[in-house]
């Protein structure tokens, strides 16, 4: 059975923890399927505590993937901001895509 829970990483007394799909049989921080999304406890008013792939969450519930009660509670809590991280992702990419000067002289 998959589910989706919190692999821990970081140092002592730091810790850092990503969200991820995996094998309800593997160990805490064994090996995963996907990686989509962190957890930061520990961190600033100027660092993101917390991001999450929508997307990647919903496609891993329609195929059955049972989400932890801590994932669960951090995705109720910082829903709303993760989200507004995931809107701002495509008008970065799409902005990339144009081509720039340089691309243009080398492609002729």
């Amino acid at each position: 059975m998959l589910v989706i829970r919190l692999a821990r990483g970081g140092a002592k007394k730091r810790p850092f923890f990503t969200i991820v799909a995996t094998d309800s049989r593997s160990s805490r921080d064994g090996g995963f399927v996907e990686r989509f999304g962190f957890y930061n406890p520990k961190a600033t008013e100027s660092e993101t505590k917390f991001r999450i792939a929508q997307d990647r969450l919903a496609h891993w519930r329609s195929v059955g993937a049972q989400v932890s009660p801590t994932v669960a509670r951090l995705v109720k809590t910082f829903g709303a901001s993760a989200a507004g991280d995931a809107a701002k992702a495509p008008a970065v990419e799409a902005a990339s895509d144009a081509p720039s000067g340089s691309e243009q002289q080398s492609s002729s």
